[in-house]
């Protein structure tokens, strides 16, 4: 009788629930609510006057328009193009398959002040890519175009690399089954494909938005950097950090977080509806 309990017990490979759950909030805590909580507690030693004024500041109003709006610009880039590369990654194979594959994964390798560098070289006035828009008279560097490309090209793996397992375990005889009952390529993608691939996109394009929203190292390279004009969020926290005003920084950081936040919780609520309704 013993002997059958226990090997009707389950078995696990890590100790119990307790001792997992423990390590998993003390990691938590230490990571992420305390660096959390140091930022509230900073923020609180302004007044509402003088944090209101902080965060509607010009400066700061055309810094949160230039961050979340070019972020969710170049998610959205990434969304078609992350899938896009990801399909060609997994339905076909060609010479140099393994070269692309690996190229993806370049971005996370790359330092950011480094690809901030090569970026603004690239696309400058007279770079190998940007004299090529001088003579219709768009310029690319050092305005909000040099950090939506900069955006982009940090945020793409991010959604090929969320995509691509779900496409690789996408069994073909549904595609086939919905072509024998008569539907088009198109409609087989928009009916078929993209409803099962939907929360893995929703996943890559949370991840490419939030990395989007937190990216330094290459934007200052490529940015205008003038109050107002070429500044983002983060870039403007480091200029109140270099005047040693933390409170105000914090105050930013504070909005940024809060924002952030619940965009990226409406994103997980879709993301959990659809796989539900999956």
């Amino acid at each position: 009788m013993a002997t059958s309990q226990l090997g009707a017990k389950k078995f696990r490979v890590l100790p119990g629930f307790r001792l997992t759950l423990g390590f998993t909030l003390l990691y938590l805590g230490l990571i992420v609510l305390i660096p959390l909580a140091a930022t509230v507690w900073k923020t609180t030693t302004l007044t509402w006057q003088q944090f209101w004024q902080t965060v509607t500041s010009p400066f700061a109003l055309a810094a949160f328009k230039l961050s979340f709006g070019v972020s969710f610009l170049a998610a959205i880039v990434n969304l078609v193009f992350g899938l896009l590369v990801a399909w060609v990654l997994v339905r076909y194979q060609f010479w140099g398959k393994r070269v692309m594959d690996a190229l993806v994964d370049l971005p996370f390798a790359l330092p950011t002040a480094v690809a901030g560098i090569a970026l603004s070289s690239l696309y400058a006035e007279n770079g190998w890519i940007g004299r090529w828009f001088t003579p219709f008279g768009i310029k690319i560097s050092y305005t909000w175009l040099g950090i939506f490309v900069a955006l982009t090209f940090i945020g793409l793996p991010f959604v090929v690399r969320t995509v691509q397992p779900v496409l690789e375990d996408l069994d073909m005889e549904v595609e086939e089954a919905a072509a024998s009952l008569g539907a088009n390529r198109w409609k087989t993608f928009r009916r078929v494909i993209i409803p099962m691939l939907f929360p893995s996109l929703l996943t890559g394009f949370a991840l490419a938005f939030a990395r989007a929203l937190g990216e330094y190292g290459s934007v200052v390279f490529i940015s205008n950097q003038q109050p107002g004009q070429g500044q983002i969020v983060p870039m403007l926290i480091m200029q109140e950090l270099d005047q040693f005003d933390y409170a105000k920084a914090t105050a930013l950081a504070m909005v940024m977080l809060v924002i952030s936040f619940l965009l990226l919780l409406a994103i997980n609520l879709l993301q959990w509806r659809a796989s539900r309704h999956h």
